[in-house]
């Protein structure tokens, strides 16, 4: 099985006008929330600063934005930008939750901030700070009674664990690069984690030694989120298309959304670090498919 690619893509790209996203639209955080899907996604101009765009479709494919960013970077952790944007809501809690990545001489900093609206955000902090780690997702529940949160501690994804969302530890290696394959480097966490009733099924990228990213997916136990109950061996979504091959940074799909609507995944993703795709498949499938009955 593999994803399909949306026939009107790429459906966001840079617009020269603005001098904020002149350059470069890429790796998005998208949810679908009262019926609207919500899209937060990376942008940089001339300056090469990373700010976070929002944009909103009633379809998931033709989008509206803010001639503005949504966020720009505001301390000594953001100066250089904020990136790659993940967006959760906690639905017991009323509250959606943002993680992003904080760029500056500090370091590579995962960070988390809130709203309950969805434009207005206070930050909250981060998970862990002077190492480099990005990549984190947080879960849309909690899980015996913690905060669970992918992040990355190179080459690696990792789990860690809070009961306030400010203080993190309980931290473990979940999933390594595999020798040979095609994400034989490195691994890092993509949308929010789907449950269902076999697990939860996690999107996740790596790449090569070539530098070639792909997406791929895997099972986790949902009471248990450290065991692996399935990984494919194969990809489901790698460059293929003029733009996913030729921009900012060659040869990368890169996806950090997986909304679903109606047993549909919106799988949103950067392309070469230049403009957004999309790319769907059905729920039911890629389920069996990470199983190993599809």
């Amino acid at each position: 099985m593999k994803l399909q690619r949306h026939p009107s893509n790429p459906i966001l790209k840079p617009v020269m006008w603005n001098e904020w996203e002149a350059l470069n639209v890429f790796n998005p955080g998208v949810i679908y929330h009262n019926g609207l899907f919500h899209m937060f996604y990376r942008a940089q101009g001339l300056d090469y600063i990373s700010r976070i765009g929002y944009a909103v479709s009633e379809d998931g494919v033709h989008f509206k934005r803010l001639a503005q960013p949504l966020l720009e970077p505001q301390d000594e952790w953001e100066t250089r930008g904020i990136e790659d944007p993940r967006i959760t809501f906690l639905e017991d809690e009323g509250r959606f939750i943002m993680t992003y990545t904080a760029y500056s001489p500090r370091g590579i900093t995962p960070m988390f901030a809130e709203s309950t609206n969805l434009i207005t955000w206070r930050r909250i902090g981060p998970l862990v700070t002077g190492e480099d780690n990005k990549d984190h997702v947080l879960f849309p529940r909690k899980i015996n009674g913690r905060y669970v949160s992918f992040h990355r501690r190179p080459p690696s994804m990792w789990i860690a664990c809070s009961d306030d969302l400010q203080h993190w530890g309980d931290m473990q290696p979940i999933l390594a690069p595999r020798p040979e394959h095609w994400d034989s480097k490195r691994v890092g966490a993509g949308g929010v984690p789907i449950e269902t009733p076999e697990g939860w099924l996690v999107m996740y990228h790596g790449y090569n030694f070539d530098h070639i990213y792909r997406l791929g997916a895997f099972l986790l136990d949902r009471e248990d989120p450290e065991r692996v109950i399935a990984r494919p061996k194969d990809f489901l979504l790698e460059p293929q298309e003029t733009w996913e091959l030729k921009g900012d940074v060659r040869t990368v799909v890169f996806s950090a959304a997986n909304p679903v609507v109606d047993n549909t995944v919106y799988v949103y993703y950067g392309a070469a670090d230049r403009v957004i795709g999309l790319a769907t498949c059905a729920l039911d499938e890629l389920l069996a498919w990470v199983k190993g009955e599809g």
